[in-house]
């Protein structure tokens, strides 16, 4: 799959929406494709407190119920249409389900691809 397809598949899960006055929802979608050439999504969950999520979050814990955890790409969209770098807390987390995940691609807001390692320099 693309990036351009997942990058779709993304847009598609975006619906932003409040659910409280505490929780807003599905800002931002994220899609990701694993080495078995499945394809997982998830929305972020913001909530006060910071009870919330990354889409990425969403996304790995689909995947991780289907028994994978070897990611090729991932993109995170935004309900603007811009793709989102993963934060610190999600390349961690990326690393944390599986260290060959240093191998996964990232769709940058400026069209580099560079693979989790790339974003997590100072691994030991």
């Amino acid at each position: 799959m693309t990036f351009e397809e997942l990058t779709n598949l993304a847009k598609e899960k975006v619906n932003p929406r409040e659910l409280t006055p505490n929780c807003y929802v599905a800002s931002v979608a994220c899609a990701l494709e694993t080495e078995d050439g499945h394809v997982y999504t998830g929305v972020s969950i913001d909530s006060s407190s910071s009870l919330g999520f990354c889409a990425e979050h969403g996304a790995i814990a689909d995947m991780i119920q289907h028994n994978e955890s070897r990611v090729v790409r991932c993109v995170a969209v935004h309900y603007s249409g811009k793709i989102y770098a993963p934060c610190g807390r999600c390349r961690q987390f990326f690393y944390n389900i599986n260290p060959d995940n240093l191998a996964t691609k990232f769709l940058l807001p400026d069209n580099d691809t560079p693979d989790l390692a790339t974003l997590l320099p100072y691994l030991n």
